[in-house]
């Protein structure tokens, strides 16, 4: 904790006022997390109300903690926090995206698929941090540094442009690389039970039934929402590797990174729900987000330049990044809202 609350030493921020944010934060995250996991840590079904309540609360915790940071430190840490996690949530829609795929390959309920992201933020939690810390790590290598994350953002960007929004519905992940390596490490049945991960050899013999002398002999069986959670914890690493080079961008303080990185991830189940329920409508979203990209690469890159070559002299500031991001978003959902799906394009909303 120490170590962080040095690094804020940069922002003008003492030492002793440091180690008061660091200790506020984990306090923060620390009830947040339990908040959030543990006290609904089960698999009942999620309506889009509760999704939407859900998202505008941490939205709401979020803001407050940008509240305290601007009392205490000043405008500058909270411009640079909110922009942190302005970003971070824009960059989790595709990212869940892929998640809506990704359950409806395996096929899991809305309760199943709450259970696997109560999982999958456990471990997006602890990869951001090592991400975080490697991240800091390598920009102590010097600015050129900022060259190479400024070309894995632009990359994503520009594979996002070239899929050209193109739905992942019918994607086969019976060939993805951590399906494939589960079924070699564990035993798997070709059916879910209920909330189950793993089964017992006897619950296995029940569920298939005759089927069961297919299987190759274990004393326990992972089920098809085991190997679904890999499959989700996988693609939130590499969508690590785009998001902590995109929010180093705006802030180079790794506790300031890591809050608006951890407070963007809290309200990603909720997000999730809510996410799916109007993912059809939202069809011009994406291009804001690639288009956030393609400003963060650029942002990167004249960071790197005027640390190096003292040229253009010139990058946003905190407050001008905040505009950005939020104008960009802004103009993704009106476009959506102006420009809506054809009838053939859009499903009705659900009736929950």
């Amino acid at each position: 904790m120490q170590t962080l609350a040095l690094s804020l030493a940069e922002q003008g921020i003492s030492h002793g006022s440091s180690l008061e944010l660091v200790t506020i934060f984990v306090l923060v995250v620390g009830a947040s997390l339990y908040a959030d996991l543990w006290l609904h840590r089960g698999c009942e079904e999620v309506s889009v109300v509760s999704a939407a309540r859900s998202s505008l609360g941490w939205v709401g915790l979020s803001l407050l903690f940008a509240g305290y940071l601007r009392w205490r430190f000043g405008a500058g840490p909270s411009s640079l926090f909110l922009s942190g996690w302005v970003l971070e949530k824009a960059l989790s829609v595709d990212n869940l995206l892929v998640f809506v795929a990704i359950f409806k390959y395996f096929k899991l309920s809305t309760g199943q698929q709450r259970r696997v992201l109560y999982y999958g933020i456990l471990g997006a939690v602890v990869l951001r941090l090592v991400f975080v810390m490697a991240a800091g790590f390598l920009r102590h290598a010097g600015p050129w540094v900022d060259f190479i994350f400024a070309a894995v953002v632009v990359a994503s960007a520009v594979k996002m442009l070239r899929s050209g929004g193109d739905e992942t519905d019918g994607e086969d992940f019976s060939r993805h690389r951590v399906v494939m390596l589960a079924q070699r490490v564990f035993a798997v049945i070709p059916r879910l039970d209920g909330q189950r991960f793993f089964v017992s050899q006897e619950r296995a013999r029940t569920l298939l039934g005759a089927d069961f002398a297919l299987l190759r002999p274990a004393a326990r069986y992972a089920t098809p929402a085991f190997v679904c959670m890999l499959v989700v914890e996988a693609s939130d690493v590499m969508f690590a590797f785009d998001s902590v080079p995109a929010v180093v961008a705006v802030t180079r303080d790794p506790v300031l990174i890591y809050s608006a990185m951890l407070f963007a991830v809290l309200g990603l189940r909720s997000l999730y729900f809510l996410l799916n329920a109007l993912t059809k409508w939202l069809v011009h979203l994406e291009k804001a987000v690639i288009a956030l990209l393609f400003f963060v690469g650029a942002k990167l890159a004249l960071h790197a330049a005027n640390e190096m070559f003292h040229w253009p002299g010139y990058e946003p500031s905190p407050g001008a990044s905040v505009a950005i991001i939020v104008g960009v978003l802004f103009m993704g959902v009106v476009a959506s809202l102006l420009w809506p799906p054809r009838d053939d394009e859009a499903s009705p909303p659900p009736s929950r």
